[in-house]
């Protein structure tokens, strides 16, 4: 029942998905939590549109599940400001491919986590208090959104192991 994080700091949606089969595909795991999009807003490996996003976000999906692996889809946590981007106010974007994780996990009957729930101050951004830079949660932070994660996590395994038709319980914001 290991974690393995098979994810690269500063790595954007295609380098996730170029990495997935091999990288994680090839580990058998149960299940696997798909949480990406800052990196790709802030440019990271060049501009990046929704559409491209979502072309790697379904790809990484339809990887998994070609090989029984359960998906959870995390949302791209709140910033106001990515301190390696001081020209851009991500929120806008943030809000936009949130809306498309959330609509597209709930279509797809997978497991969706919004960390904006426990980590967004009133204006979109991270509070201040639950990150050091703005854009990454500092200890208290990474704690709120383990809490999340777990509980996503064990939710989809349960689905996964759930007989076809049967209905788990999903607590969700919608």
């Amino acid at each position: 029942n290991g974690v393995v994080g098979p994810g690269i700091g500063g790595q954007t949606s295609p380098q996730l998905l170029a990495g997935f089969r091999q990288g994680l595909v090839a580990l058998r795991p149960r299940l696997v939590h798909i949480m990406a999009g800052t990196n790709d807003i802030a440019g990271n490996t060049g501009a990046t549109t929704l559409q491209d996003f979502q072309q790697n976000i379904l790809a990484m999906i339809d990887l998994a599940r070609g090989n029984d692996i359960a998906v959870v889809v995390g949302a791209i946590p709140p910033s106001r400001k990515l301190f390696w981007r001081d020209d851009l106010d991500p929120r806008p974007q943030i809000r936009e491919w949130n809306e498309w994780l959330r609509n597209l996990a709930f279509g797809r009957g997978l497991t969706f986590v919004d960390y904006g729930m426990v980590l967004a101050d009133p204006d979109g951004g991270m509070r201040a208090d639950l990150g050091n830079d703005g854009a990454h949660p500092n200890r208290p932070g990474s704690a709120r959104m383990r809490a999340l994660a777990d509980r996503a996590d064990a939710e989809a395994a349960e689905r996964a192991d759930a007989p076809a038709g049967a209905h788990v319980s999903v607590a969700r914001r919608e």
